[in-house]
């Protein structure tokens, strides 16, 4: 677009107005907490002054550690979305909205990008991320998700609540290349700005300061010195892209029986209106609704680049704020900037007092120095072996120095410990307790320490869900075409899968149409992968140790083991080879034949019982008639005999009954599982047919579309 004086003065004075409302003190606050995280914690002046004096300036730097901490929590609880049907909406679809989710989160590389934004929120106080659609990789447009320097990102400071879509505007600044303009909007205001050597504004293209984060560190942008840049790779372009909401008068889709609304996409004619009408057959009507849209207006220096409406439903800008308080943010680093510095100026004294203790000067009578001058007793006064010729010894004399004072150590200590107190960062936390204490209390402690961060990782939960929520307007609004998604799964078998989106069969039906629908969204804390395996692992290993039957393919995928997704796969081709099956089925045989043995004993241990009760019987019935005392005796025996086998009989009948109903139980449990292996091979070999027909139908579709044939459902 040309040179727009009105425009973007209009622009600019705005971007004026917001930051002399409070962007300039988060700036100063944000330089000073990014300053004492990366260890510069002294200012200039002081420094300047101690080395004056000779005096140390030391920096301990207790706030990377415990912010190192805090993120690490984060990584270890990574949040999982999910999406799940609400209204007019299936099963099947909202399953392929998480993994379209899935896919998207892949390209981004959303893990790390969050894990930035966290970072520059307990930081700075305030993280961004920005999503709008990427055409880079792909013309149909893919969504891009990257983080924003939260310096940058200027917030209307009218606004009070969390959700960008209750702001009135927001500005994000950037520097960009001429290539990026000749790129992005266009070659000729690329070569206009290129060619300019200043700005058109008093204050010039950063109208706050003209210094950035870089990899050249924070000093003032200086010219080239001379040099050329034929290829245009300087980034000295400052944009100025400010999205706001203005009132306009909009045609509406209305349900005649839900009353529900929605906007009639920008650029339908009357007839394209008229012809969704008729094929609602009276169920919807049309109206024209005043309603606040999104105005995208895009400036450098006097320069308009873009001003159109959005083509979004919401601003690209997403915030994340560890704490929020009606529109006041605060972070983590910047209640830990006061014990930081009683700490570094505490141990700075304290190293200057010991110092001192070993250069603590002299005092001499004028003149009784022989062997060298004053300057350089100041110089090697302090050294070992130093000798010095008087012409008398008590014309010299050491000056005592001050002794430390009493409780200087505690102050120190002190400080330390309000670091770990506001930053709810115990020793627990860190790694760092003491040996004597048990291992349970550690653990309980770590998790109180953890329920301290709650509402820090609470809220960027809340940021995942209104991410969630601008990714899924994205995809239901632009991605209406027929799409593959190919996801790569996180698991030990890393098996890739493919889905197809908005497929449109040969019946003229649409499969997996992600535009219609309400779907609700799901934000679940999920572990760290490297962690649940730990877990996971060790709870199967203690179930195998108690006896329940877990399978090894479950142990090696959660072990920490080299080519764990190897291992699995050689397990189960042997399982499925011949000879393995052949050994399976003779282990079969072999524990039916030992439960048959078993059986046999069982019927030969009743059969020598049987034949003892029947000689005591005989021999009882020999000795009638001896004397009735004998008898008596005799008959006392047989019955104790008889009592006994009876005993021994019973219970090899149920030890027998129990190994027998556990062998049959193991019997049972290896068919099931050979049975149920079976079963999903066979389901694996249809869905892999299935998907062979649906994928020689989409080829048979696409071949029609493209010869201009319709297909039979689109005739009809």
């Amino acid at each position: 677009m040309p040179v727009n004086d009105s425009v973007a003065v209009e622009q600019y004075m705005r971007f004026r107005y917001m930051a002399e409302r409070g962007h300039l003190e988060f700036l100063q606050k944000a330089d000073k907490c990014d300053n004492f995280f990366l260890g510069m914690q002294w200012e200039e002046a002081d420094l300047n002054a101690l080395k004056l004096a000779r005096r140390p300036a030391m920096t301990i730097n207790k706030i990377i550690s415990t912010i190192s901490t805090i993120q690490g929590e984060q990584i270890y609880n990574r949040n999982e979305v999910l999406f799940r049907p609400r209204k007019n909406a299936k099963t099947d679809t909202a399953e392929a909205l998480t993994k379209v989710w899935m896919q998207i989160a892949q390209n981004n590389q959303l893990p790390w990008v969050r894990s930035d934004v966290f970072a520059s929120g307990i930081i700075r106080s305030r993280g961004f991320y920005d999503v709008r659609l990427g055409f880079d990789d792909a013309m149909r447009g893919e969504v891009h998700i990257t983080q924003l320097n939260s310096k940058n990102v200027v917030v209307d400071p009218d606004a009070e609540e969390y959700d960008p879509d209750s702001w009135a505007d927001v500005i994000a600044s950037k520097w960009l290349t001429p290539q990026d303009i000749a790129i992005l909007y266009s070659e000729d205001d690329a070569e206009y700005l290129s060619m300019k050597d200043g700005s058109a504004y008093l204050y010039g293209y950063d109208s706050i300061e003209r210094v950035r984060d870089r990899f050249a560190g924070t000093g003032l942008t200086r010219p080239f010195y001379g040099l050329t840049d034929e290829d245009r790779v300087r980034r000295n372009v400052r944009v100025l892209d400010r999205q706001y909401r203005r009132l306009d008068k909009r045609n509406h889709f209305v349900d005649v029986v839900t009353g529900d609304a929605r906007p009639v996409p920008e650029g339908w004619d009357r007839n394209k209106i008229a012809a969704v009408l008729e094929k609602a057959g009276g169920q919807l009507n049309v109206i024209k609704k005043l309603v606040k849209r999104i105005r995208w207006c895009v400036t450098a220096d006097d320069v308009v680049l873009h001003d159109d409406w959005s083509p979004y439903k919401h601003f690209t800008v997403v915030g994340y704020f560890p704490q929020f308080l009606h529109g006041k943010t605060t972070g983590i680093v910047e209640h830990l900037l006061g014990p930081q510095e009683i700490l570094n100026k505490v141990s700075s004294q304290e190293l200057h007092i010991i110092n001192t203790t070993a250069n603590s000067g002299w005092k001499l009578k004028k003149g009784s120095l022989a062997n060298m001058s004053i300057e350089e007793l100041e110089q090697w006064g302090a050294k070992t072996g130093l000798v010095l010729e008087l012409d008398d010894v008590a014309h010299a004399e050491k000056i005592q120095p001050n002794q430390t004072p009493t409780g200087l150590d505690r102050i120190s200590y002190k400080a330390e410990e309000h670091i770990k107190t506001i930053s709810n960062v115990s020793d627990s936390m860190q790694g760092f307790d003491r040996e004597d204490v048990a291992a349970k209390a550690i653990a309980y402690k770590q998790q109180r320490g953890s329920v301290n961060m709650t509402k820090v990782l609470d809220n960027l939960e809340r940021t995942d869900y209104i991410l969630a929520r601008n990714v899924l307007d994205l995809v239901q609004e632009f991605y209406t075409e027929e799409r593959l998604i190919n996801i790569t799964r996180d698991d030990v078998m890393r098996e890739p899968e493919e889905i197809v989106v908005n497929q449109l069969t040969a019946e003229g039906e649409i499969v997996n149409d992600l535009t219609l629908g309400e779907y609700g969204i799901v934000v679940i804390s999920t572990p760290y992968r490297a962690s649940m395996e730990d877990s996971q692992f060790e709870q199967a290993r203690a179930l195998r140790e108690l006896g329940i039957p877990i399978p090894d393919s479950v142990l090696i995928e959660n072990s920490r083991l080299m080519r764990r997704s190897e291992i699995v796969k050689q397990m189960t081709a042997d399982k499925e080879s011949p000879e393995a099956q052949q050994q399976a089925e003779l282990a079969l045989r072999a524990q039916s034949a030992e439960v048959g043995k078993a059986e046999a004993e069982v019927g030969k241990t009743q059969a020598d019982t049987e034949l003892q009760r029947a000689r005591a019987l005989k021999e009882a019935q020999e000795a009638q008639g001896g004397d009735g005392a004998e008898m008596e005796k005799l008959r006392i025996e047989e019955e104790a005999a008889l009592r006994e086998h009876e005993l021994e009989r019973w219970k090899m009948e149920q030890e027998f009954a129990l190994k027998r109903e556990a062998m049959q139980q193991e019997i049972a449990l290896k068919r099931e599982q050979h049975a149920q292996e079976l079963d999903i091979r066979r389901q694996e070999a249809e869905q892999e047919a299935q998907l062979r027909r649906e994928d020689r139908l989409a080829q048979r579709a696409q071949q029609l579309r493209e010869s201009g044939t319709s297909t039979p459902a689109q005739q009809a």
